[in-house]
């Protein structure tokens, strides 16, 4: 894995989102990393992050699934295009579509890891898939449409 994340790149006007934003410090700040074709994030829930007794609550799993795939999609920009992360101009995506299927409750405790891929790159579209494990076996299953943030939206360059 490299040693910056994705999120590393973003440039500080939008790095605030509450999932993955370094900038929000009471956010999740999940940091997403390429491990071969597959991008990998990791996050240590909390006591409050309970759906129930030892249960996480769904919709961090969500945000976790939603963060990590846009991300992703902007990593994957970089890569479709064959040129280094954080280079100009820059990529940053939003979520068009988010589709989260829980396969069984994950457990509060061990460490989440979300592991996702890239499904299609299509112009300013790219779609991602995503799994949730809270040890060894799948809990969720996403499936994230991320489009690239409109020029205008950007910071100037």
């Amino acid at each position: 894995m490299s040693k910056k994340s994705f999120q590393d790149y973003y440039p500080d006007s939008l790095s605030h989102c509450y999932g993955c934003g370094a900038l929000n410090e009471k956010g999740l700040q999940i940091q997403s990393y390429w491990d071969g074709d597959e991008s990998i994030a990791r996050f240590s829930p909390k006591d409050y992050h309970l759906a129930f007794p030892g249960y996480v609550y769904g919709g961090l799993i969500a945000s976790l699934i939603d963060c990590h795939c846009v991300g992703t999609a902007a990593a994957a920009a970089y890569r479709h295009e064959e040129r280094a992360p954080g280079t100009k101009p820059s990529f940053r995506y939003v979520t068009a579509s988010l589709q989260v299927d829980y396969i069984k409750p994950t457990p509060l405790g061990p460490q989440i890891e979300i592991r996702a891929a890239v499904e299609e790159i299509k112009g300013k579209k790219t779609i991602i898939t995503a799994t949730v494990k809270a040890g060894p076996e799948i809990s969720a299953r996403g499936r994230v449409v991320a489009v690239r943030i409109p020029d205008h939206l950007l910071p100037d360059e």
